[in-house]
């Protein structure tokens, strides 16, 4: 077993972005770290084409929810995507390849060169991505996003329900993030095997999986806490975008501090497979940009 692999779990509207990050982790992953991607079979012909020639290793989503006997694949299936997807993600560990993994989403990509040391201590220890964010909940209140931070502040709160004691002033996130097997492991040993549960159901009372596994860490403590700020620069917004792109801000001088770049593809869709939608919200983007107040 390894002690770390990238893993970007995607889908087929994402193909083109996963294609962008697999090129980048080929162009900076200098010591030769395994990428995995996995997405549902019937997507596979697309990934299959769209990353010939670039080194990464396949999965299907399906074979991921097989590894646990316990899981319920009808009701991963009945959920919506941005739901099913936590419980694919969260469910890699299973396939025995790492100790611990880099969890990547296709609208990340790498600017940089990294290593092991990026993401496990010398020790042998993964960081985890950890903070309280003040900065960024700032900034939404500052552009009247309020809602939004009151929704994090209700996450909050649902973890400390699911897992009372723990301390919920935290974020796990954003990704990437690195996950350990321990914690998966303890989770699901200690609190979800005990109630009769699968993640797919926690996941159904709770959707995030970032605060699952991190009140994991903090509840049961199978590794030694480490933590680092966020790994890549995220653009949660187009707002935010432009603003820190009006104000110089580039992949060049992003290096200093970060491994990589986060567009959102909640706003950023010029690179949706399908392209008549790719070229329509490409437009209107950029036309909110030239008209929008920022």
């Amino acid at each position: 077993m390894k002690t770390l692999v990238l893993y970007c779990k995607s889908w087929r509207q994402d193909v083109l972005r996963a294609r962008r990050l697999a090129e980048s982790v080929s162009r900076h992953n200098g010591e030769q770290l395994e990428f995995h991607i996995s997405a549902p079979t019937v997507d596979h012909a697309h990934f299959r084409e769209h990353l010939a020639g670039v080194p990464h290793v396949l999965h299907a989503d399906e074979d991921i929810l097989a590894a646990n006997p316990r899981l319920d694949r009808a009701q991963v299936a009945a959920m919506p995507g941005y739901v099913s997807q936590q419980v694919v993600k969260s469910e890699f560990w299973r396939l025995g390849l790492a100790e611990h993994y880099v969890c990547l989403d296709s609208d990340s990509y790498f600017i940089r060169d990294f290593g092991l040391r990026d993401f496990v201590a010398g020790d042998g220890t993964p960081y985890t991505v950890m903070h309280e964010d003040k900065d960024f909940f700032q900034y939404l209140i500052n552009i009247g996003k309020q809602k939004f931070v009151a929704h994090a502040q209700e996450e909050a709160r649902r973890l400390g329900e699911h897992l009372p004691g723990v301390e919920t002033r935290y974020r796990f996130g954003p990704t990437p993030v690195i996950w350990s097997r321990h914690v998966w492991e303890a989770l699901d040993e200690r609190k979800f095997r005990p109630a009769g549960m699968s993640f797919a159901d926690a996941i159904a009372r709770f959707a995030s999986e970032l605060h699952w596994y991190g009140g994991a860490l903090l509840a049961y403590k199978p590794i030694p806490l480490l933590p680092r700020e966020p790994l890549f620069r995220l653009y949660g917004y187009v707002e935010e975008y432009w603003r820190a792109h009006r104000l110089g801000e580039t992949d060049e001088t992003l290096k200093a501090q970060y491994l990589g770049v986060t567009r959102q593809s909640s706003w950023d869709r010029a690179d949706d497979f399908e392209p008549v939608k790719r070229i329509r919200r490409a437009a209107r983007t950029a036309l909110k940009y030239c008209f929008g107040r920022w």
